[in-house]
């Protein structure tokens, strides 16, 4: 119970408490109200049949013999009972009836006593309050005087003052929980607003900010302090950024340096050797590392660019050239073969230096891991252009598809270190991808990877 209710949202939860309060808050003024009619008729009741005795008491006392006088109310049912308990007087109503009433008598001069007495042989026998009052007659008897009026009228006002309250109370509950509704939903809607806001800030745009309502009373706050975490978030990020990409230019001077110095070193080592004579294998392995570093270090600073610069050029830019003259690069590179038969003619708006390194990245993923070829397909239509590369190697397992665009992600199969990756090529096809407003996705080939992009196409 406890998890479900922690599932429903807060609009819900308080308009929930709200109205089971409401509800519990009007039923029990609804029963207090009821309970209070009932006890006001009751005695406004016995109020009068007190009235009605004392007039009874008033006549007898002026005659010798008991007598009820005729300006008693119509409805209610008079008895005179002597000392003895024989009836000694009665209303037309019950002439005739022996004594009905056992209610104790007062003493004389003491005021009257009132009971509820049911099953009276007068009407439909519904119950009556008697007030009961005794007297002394002009001849100095003891008589004791029965006055009762029946509780039917002040039952059904009761009974109707009941009904109405039990088919009002839920339609007013009702009410008062739709009007809770709107009204919370109307308070939180500036925390939804906020919320809005902030989902739709991500890491490369830090610099937005939220929405600080007028008010100035919480919600103004709430907004205000997200705004300073945002700032704060957006200052170490963009320290971060700066930091990696002031690192990897700094690097990438001297990393040339040292890599074209440690390929003439290669060479003149080459020269001076004897003919036939094996050459040392430690050179050849510190220009494949230093070249490795390069690469990594001009993928970091790519990176880096892209993260502080989000959006790239739109220049108009023939993307079926762009694949042409990547896809010659990388046979020449790597000398496999990459068909290009379904390259068709497609235009897109974007960086060109981006989208062409988003095209080297795919070539080199796939030639990568070929076992024979690697097929390009381009096409256009429906507003975008659709650029796919497919290779025939182990291909992409399901489970690794969400976090192969990560950046330094290398899959386990055949994406070790010595297969060239540094895990950062794709991240950078992914952050490019993205900046051009387009998608990267990844499939199942049946063997091998599809990999493909979608981009805007230029009108």
């Amino acid at each position: 119970m406890t998890a479900w209710w922690r599932r429903r949202s807060l609009r819900a939860r308080l308009t929930f408490a709200a109205t089971v309060v409401l509800a519990l808050a009007m039923s029990a003024a609804a029963v207090l109200l009821v309970w209070r009619v009932h006890l006001t008729l009751i005695s406004q009741l016995d109020a009068t049949a007190s009235r009605q005795a004392v007039t009874v008491v008033g006549a007898i006392a002026a005659e010798r013999h008991p007598v009820v006088p005729p300006t008693v109310a119509p409805d209610a049912v008079i008895q005179v009972v002597d000392r003895a308990g024989n009836v000694v007087a009665s209303s037309p109503n019950i002439d005739g009836e022996p004594r009905l009433f056992t209610v104790p008598a007062p003493r004389v001069g003491a005021g009257p006593t009132v009971r509820t007495v049911a099953n009276l042989p007068v009407g439909d026998n519904s119950s009556y309050r008697v007030a009961a009052v005794s007297t002394v007659d002009a001849g100095g008897a003891v008589s004791v005087v029965y006055v009762a009026l029946p509780l039917a009228g002040a039952t059904r006002t009761v009974a109707a003052l009941s009904a109405l309250v039990a088919a009002g109370v839920p339609i007013v509950v009702g009410l008062l929980a739709a009007i809770t509704w709107l009204l919370v939903g109307r308070a939180i809607r500036p925390v939804e607003l906020l919320r809005r806001q902030a989902a739709d800030i991500t890491v490369t745009d830090l610099h937005r900010r939220v929405s600080v309502p007028p008010s100035g009373d919480e919600m103004a706050r709430l907004a205000s302090t997200l705004n300073d975490l945002l700032a704060r978030l957006d200052a170490s990020v963009g320290q971060q950024r700066q930091f990696v990409a002031d690192a990897a230019h700094e690097l990438r001077s001297p990393m040339a340096s040292l890599l074209a110095q440690l390929e003439v070193d290669e060479r003149l080592a080459r020269g001076a050797a004897a003919p036939g004579a094996p050459t040392g294998a430690g050179s050849s392995e510190l220009v494949e590392e230093a070249r490795r570093l390069s690469v990594l270090i001009d993928a970091l600073l790519a990176l880096a660019r892209l993260d502080a610069q989000p959006r790239p050029r739109r220049d108009v830019i023939d993307l079926d050239d762009v694949v042409f003259a990547e896809v010659a690069t990388v046979r020449r590179r790597t000398g496999v073969p990459v068909d290009t038969r379904a390259v068709a003619a497609a235009r897109v708006c974007g960086d060109a230096g981006l989208l062409a390194r988003v095209v080297r990245n795919l070539l080199d993923n796939a030639a990568r891991h070929a076992r024979s070829q690697v097929i390009v397909r381009l096409e256009h239509g429906s507003g975008e252009a659709t650029l796919t590369v497919t290779d025939d190697g182990p291909g992409v397992p399901a489970a690794d598809r969400g976090r192969i665009f990560a950046r330094f992600t290398r899959l386990d199969e055949a994406r070790g270190r010595d297969a060239g990756g540094v895990g950062l090529g794709l991240a950078i096809v992914d952050a490019a991808v993205q900046a051009h407003s387009g998608s990267v996705s990844v499939t199942d080939a049946s063997p091998g990877a599809v990999f493909t992009v979608r981009l805007p196409a230029a009108d």
